[in-house]
């Protein structure tokens, strides 16, 4: 029942969205240049969709298709490509939807990510691979060993997304359950 309300859910959002995924596609959202990363939503402002640019290393939300927060991310260890299968250190890239989250002992916070979706699934099968899952979006770990400045720099996840724990906690906070995101390369 669960996989036929996705299907039914993807077909709609992409039937629905189709000419403005387009027009993101082809004008990639910048981040407000007078809103830092750390202001305050306007108090009307909800977040509706998240959007992650792989090569920027951004994590975008949107309130109806404008960018009212923008944060650095860290992806997978591999960060080009869509991931393939388990184990390939990749972040996905397509829609998912934040379809749960956690309290995390290692990273903090965690949204997971409805990873694979069905054409993920799909490519998967026809590979004869494992497409992987657990595909979260997290803080990251408190370690005495290694500061948490240091993980802002590296692409270091085994394919999640990760942001600093002050940028997670507001993220938390912001984002509902059942949000969709848009991971693009």
């Amino acid at each position: 029942m669960r996989v036929l309300f996705a299907i039914v859910c993807l077909s709609f959002a992409s039937v629905a969205n189709a000419t403005f995924t387009q027009t993101i596609i082809t004008r990639p959202l910048n981040a407000p240049a007078a809103s830092p990363a750390l202001a305050p939503l306007a108090p009307n402002a909800t977040v509706d969709k998240l959007l992650v640019i792989k090569s920027a290393r951004q994590l975008q939300l949107l309130s109806h298709g404008v960018a009212v927060k923008t944060y650095r991310v860290s992806l997978g260890k591999q960060p080009r490509g869509p991931k393939e299968r388990e184990g390939d250190k990749r972040t996905p890239e397509g829609l998912y939807w934040v379809d749960w989250r956690k309290v995390s002992d290692r990273y903090n916070l965690a949204l997971h990510l409805s990873y694979p979706n069905i054409r993920d699934a799909a490519k998967a099968r026809e590979a004869g691979v494992d497409p992987g899952s657990m595909i979260m979006i997290h803080g990251t770990p408190a370690s005495e060993d290694y500061p948490e400045w240091y993980f802002q720099s590296l692409d270091w996840t085994d394919g999640c997304i990760a942001l600093t724990n002050v940028d997670m906690q507001e993220v938390w906070s912001l984002v509902k359950d059942g949000t969709l995101i848009e991971i693009r390369p």
